[in-house]
């Protein structure tokens, strides 16, 4: 899997009240999902690595790239294909210099000129952009609604960039055509598939709503 091809972006905690980690992730990945970030605040620094080295072993199963969320350190000693940071965490050049050129760097945006710093930056190879909605995920985090996924698209249109994007914040079946029709190609999810009953199916319905590329 290729990071310009994948469309289907999921978060998910390391799952301890289910206690179904690497089943959840084959279903994930079975259902469609072609990126998994593992963010969960609660880790501890090697209890993140032996996750990390779970959902690896998962991603391969499934020609899938996984990702390290705001830990620069734990993506370079894991050897992570992919790595996020938001606004307040490392900054992308500084991760670069940890990372080298082989791992992914993805930065989240929240307003039209952190998207254009984004578009324009060496170091973001994709960037985030939201929340769309309201999201318990990221409490204290407004909204920026549909808007700012529109100007995502209008500013990669109008720089002829194809870097990859992804709308991101409250995203499921019930509103991804709102999003789709703003403008984005690509999503990342949380709640619609870690709480679905049948990850792979949810998985499934979302990837058939979304576009070509």
């Amino acid at each position: 899997m290729d990071l310009s091809s994948a469309r289907l972006y999921l978060c998910t905690d390391a799952r301890k009240e289910q206690g179904d980690f690497e089943q959840f992730l084959d279903a994930a990945y079975a259902g469609g999902v072609d990126i998994i970030q593992l963010r969960d605040k609660s880790l501890e620094a090697a209890e993140e690595l032996e996750l990390l080295g779970t959902l690896a072993r998962v991603a391969a199963r499934h020609t899938g790239l996984w990702s390290v969320n705001d830990r620069a350190d734990l993506a370079a000693v894991a050897g992570a294909p992919v790595f996020h940071a938001g606004q307040r965490d490392l900054p992308p050049a500084a991760a670069r210099s940890l990372l080298g050129g082989g791992t992914a760097i993805g930065r989240s945006t929240h307003t039209p000129e952190q998207v254009a710093a984004a578009l324009g930056a060496p170091d973001v190879d994709y960037f985030c952009t939201g929340p769309v909605w309201a999201t318990p995920t990221k409490p204290g985090r407004s909204a920026v609604g549909l808007e700012l996924v529109a100007e995502a698209a209008a500013q990669a249109a109008a720089t002829g960039s194809a870097k990859p994007w992804f709308a991101i914040g409250g995203i499921g079946l019930d509103n991804i055509e709102e999003v789709t029709g703003a403008g984005a190609r690509r999503v990342v999810v949380v709640r619609a598939i870690t709480e679905a009953d049948d990850p792979a199916a949810a998985a499934a319905k979302l990837k058939a709503a979304l576009p070509p590329l």
